[in-house]
Parts: structure tokens; sequence; C-alpha cells
């Protein structure tokens, strides 16, 4: 049956909606474009129901883990604690900012002043109503002087942080930021009670209650009966289950042992979309994988070394082979071609081993040999990226020794530690947020250790300017500069893809993370 068939059956009533959606999978046929012809033949997804124990199997998760929002580092902390907690701003999947805990807001002209609104009537598992000081209170754990939270850096232009009202906080930054919102929408900006520390018993307003927490194995959580979002939180119990191996994570999926995954392996994309009984989920957006470059160790601080590594990477092949096209070419800076303010006219590097001989020569080198570490927990293929990498790299007398990390504690003990590895980026909703996450000299996720006093002046000259058009010019610099001396080689962008049950529905796909956005367990509901 093709696909003009299966449509003329669900129209008909020969089928049922289930048998459409894994049909329509094995076929090759896009979610989007499935439940978009199921609404227009008037089978649009059924009302969401409650019950059920839902099971999702992730990779992303370590012993070393911590429900502590200022350690943060990978999905699986960042999926069990949006369970049990909230945020203040939520990015939704047109890149819109939505109240969440600040529920609505209002900057004063030139954008440095800010009220926002607390949400009232929402109420911690333990019984208390959300107030301003729980707000202050959590985002001031990132903002002490002490703090190793990373996103520290980003805070640092709020100057002032006070309460207003009984239910209304202001903001004054050291600058304008028309994108204030976003960068308060940062999934480390979840919201405890006043004082709280007990973080592996975490308490929030979230969807649900954490009744178990193993680090590296799993969590179990179940629904909150006084919830406040009125559409969310449908499943009786959530249960992660920390699955870090490709193939067993997907294996446990046909096995019906889980009900939906992240960072599906794409070579098992087409197996999995012949199976009736599972629908791949697949978003673009920011998400992209660097070989990271520490700008200060070793030979990797002259940029003409970094120059030739990103000459020596056929970026091609990278996204055929490990990809299998579900991607985009990158360039070498962070901003996807969905960004409003990606640089269009930057010419694209390519692979080139000449010009990296060229590069290596300018070093004073004829030849090159670095360890690239790598590990699967870092993205699925990574391995086989550095494999592929070794032998373009060879090509230009660059001797790539690919060095296999255990994947338990990589981003403990491999990321940001050795000189050059492998990593991944969910990206971020703004440019600004991206750049000041990973770029700014003083950012604690700074993971290659780029540090440019003229890229932090343009980025702080960027973010106070409400016009697009007068924007503009400085984040394609920043990207240029970026491109031509940051210690990133960034291959390419990655779809998000995901694979789930079709008993699921309500998982809505997001440019933001993999896992409807990392929200997967607070919207999907059973059939």
């Amino acid at each position: 049956m093709d696909w003009d068939q299966l449509s003329k059956a669900m129209a008909a009533g020969r089928i049922g909606r289930r048998e459409f959606l894994g049909r329509a999978g094995a076929l090759g046929v896009s979610t989007a474009l499935a439940t978009g012809t199921l609404a227009r033949l008037g089978h649009a997804e059924e009302a969401p129901r409650k019950g059920g124990d839902f099971k999702l199997g992730m990779s992303g998760g370590s012993t070393s883990d911590s429900l502590d929002p200022l350690t943060f580092t990978d999905m699986v902390s960042l999926n069990q604690a949006w369970q049990v907690a909230n945020g203040l701003v939520e990015i939704l999947p047109n890149m819109q900012a939505q109240g969440e805990l600040l529920e609505s807001w209002e900057a004063k002209p030139g954008a440095a002043e800010w009220v926002f609104n607390v949400r009232k009537g929402v109420e911690f598992h333990n019984g208390k109503t959300l107030d301003v000081d729980d707000i202050l209170y959590s985002i001031n754990l990132h903002r002490g002087p002490n703090s190793k939270s990373p996103v520290k850096s980003v805070l640092s232009e709020i100057t002032d942080i006070k309460k207003l009202g009984s239910n209304q906080i202001g903001i004054t930054l050291s600058g304008g930021n028309a994108d204030l919102p976003y960068i308060l929408s940062t999934y480390q900006l979840i919201v405890v009670p006043n004082g709280f520390t007990d973080w592996p018993n975490l308490i929030g307003t979230g969807g649900y209650v954490l009744e178990r927490y193993e680090p590296g194995v799993g969590s179990l959580a179940k629904r909150y009966p006084n919830y406040w979002k009125p559409n969310r939180a449908f499943v009786d119990t959530v249960e992660i289950k920390v699955i870090n191996d490709t193939t067993a994570r997907t294996n446990a999926l046909l096995a019906g042992e889980i009900h939906a995954m992240n960072r599906v392996d794409r070579k098992t994309v087409a197996l999995l979309k012949r199976n009736p009984h599972i629908q791949i989920v697949r978003a673009a957006g920011g998400q992209h994988y660097p070989f990271l470059m520490n700008c200060e160790k070793g030979p990797l601080t002259d940029n003409n070394i970094r120059l030739a590594l990103k000459y020596a990477a056929d970026r091609e092949q990278i996204l055929k082979i490990v990809l299998r096209g579900f991607g985009s070419i990158g360039n070498d800076h962070p901003i996807p071609k969905t960004d409003r303010f990606f640089n269009k006219e930057l010419a694209q590097r390519p692979y080139d081993p000449d010009k990296a001989k060229y590069y290596l020569k300018q070093a004073g080198l004829s030849s090159f040999k670095i360890d690239l570490s790598t590990s699967d927990a870092a993205f699925a293929g990574a391995v086989d990226a550095a494999v592929i990498y070794h032998a373009a790299a060879a090509k230009a007398g660059i001797d790539i020794n690919v060095k296999r990390e255990p994947a338990d504690g990589y981003f403990d003990n491999v990321w940001m530690k050795v000189p050059f590895c492998l990593s991944y980026w969910g990206g971020r909703p703004t440019a600004d947020q991206m750049l000041s996450i990973a770029y700014k000299s003083d950012a604690a996720w700074n993971d290659s250790f780029w540090k440019r006093p003229a890229f932090d002046k343009l980025l702080v000259e960027a973010r106070a300017i409400l016009d697009d058009d007068k924007r503009r010019p400085l984040y394609w610099e920043m990207q240029r500069m970026i491109n031509e001396d940051g210690g990133n080689l960034i291959p390419m962008f990655a779809d998000f893809i995901d694979a789930c049950s079709t008993k699921l529905q309500g998982f809505k796909p997001s440019p933001v993370f993999d896992l409807a956005g990392a929200r997967i367990s607070e919207q999907v509901w059973f059939a």
C-alpha cells in the first residue's frame, strides 16, 4: 500500500488512526505530514486521557549526575528535573517565549529594566504556595559569588533583582537586553522553595512528584494531583531508564520495555520506520556536534593548527555516514540556518587537504599527530565520526589517534578536561544565548577555552539593540570571528531524532532539545 492508497483507506474508515500512523512511518512519511493528513481528514489526535505508566529510555546519564540545577550537563538530569519542577519561561515549538512561573513581563524603554509577574495559585509538592521569594532564591542560586553554575556568566548582567510586590519582581540589567525572557528560559533555572537544598529529594511545582532517584540508573515520578497546568501531566507515573548503549536502548523500544527513546542511531531509522508500532519524531534546530579544541593547551593554541584541523574534516562524509542525511553541514560556528541572525554570506569551509597542509606549514610542521577523545555518550555515532575524520585528515598529513572513552562519566572526566574531544550542544533559542553560554570569555561552559575581548564587546553591544536590522551585522561578525579563529570544528548540525510507540499521543517535536524540548513527560498520554 503506497501513501495515496493509505490516505484513501483512512478517509474511507477502513483502518484506524494508530494503524495509519504506523504504516505511514513504515513508508518513510514524516510525523508532521501524517498527523497533518489526519487532521485534514477529520481524525486529529484524540482528547488527552489520564492513566498509564510511561517508561522512557534515555542516553546521557551518569553515576555522577545530580538534581542540583547548578550541575546539569546532560539530558537525563534535565528531563528528570522538569518532571518535578517548572522553569521561569517556556520556549514553544515555534521558538516563541511563553510565561511559565513568570507569567508575563514588560520591558521599560531601552530593555535594561524589566518587570515580571509571578504566577498566582501555584503549589509546591510540599503544599507551600509559590511566592516571589521562591523565584528570587531560585535565580540567585546561580548568581552568588561562590556559585559554580554554568549560567552564572549569562546572569552576570543582572545588577539588581528585587521584590516589587506580592507577585512581582523587578530586574535591572547593566545594559539593555531584548532577549531577557529567553535567557530566563535557560533549563538550569528551575524553581524550588526558598532555602531548598535537598537535591536528591527535589521538590518543585511540576506535574510529577519524585518517588525514586538513582544517578546513572533512573528515576520514578508519580503524577501530582494539584498540578497547576490544566492540559499537562496525563500519565500516572513516569519512569526514566538510563540506557546509554544505543543498541540496548533500541532493543528495549522494540521489545516494548520502554515507550520512547532519545538519540536514535540514524543507521536504525529505516528499520524502525518499518515497524508499524513505532513512529519516528524528528525536528531540525540548533543541535550540533563540535570537535572541541582547547585553545589554551599545547599546539592548539596556534590558530594555524586549528585551521588545519578544520580543513582536514570531510563534512559531507560525516553528514552522509553518521547522520544519514538527518541534518545539515556546519561551518565552525554554532548558529543554525533557522536562526534569524544566521550569517548567510559567510563562505562554507570545504574539505581541503592541501589547505590543511598549508596551515600546518604556517605552523612550522609537515605533519601532525593528536589524540581525539570520543564516546557515543557524546552523541550517537560519535565514534564513527571520529574514525571518518581520522581517514580524511590522514590525506593532509594529520594523524588523528581516536581514543574511545567510557560512556559513564564522559562529561565529567573528558569534556573540558582533554585538549581535543567530541561533544554536543542542543542549541539555544537565540543567538545571544548560545554565544553567551559557550563563547563569552568568562562563560563557565566555554568548552573550547576561546577568549577574545573584542568578541565579548560585540556580544554585549548586540544584545542591547532592539532593532534586528541593526543587530544583524554584529552577530554576523561574531560568527565570522568564531569561524576563522575559534576552537570549535563544527562539521554538522543534527536533527533531533526520537522514537516512540504509536500508543503515545501528544508528542510534539521541538527545535530546542530532543524529547519535545525535554517536556515529553508532561505532554504525552496513551491512546
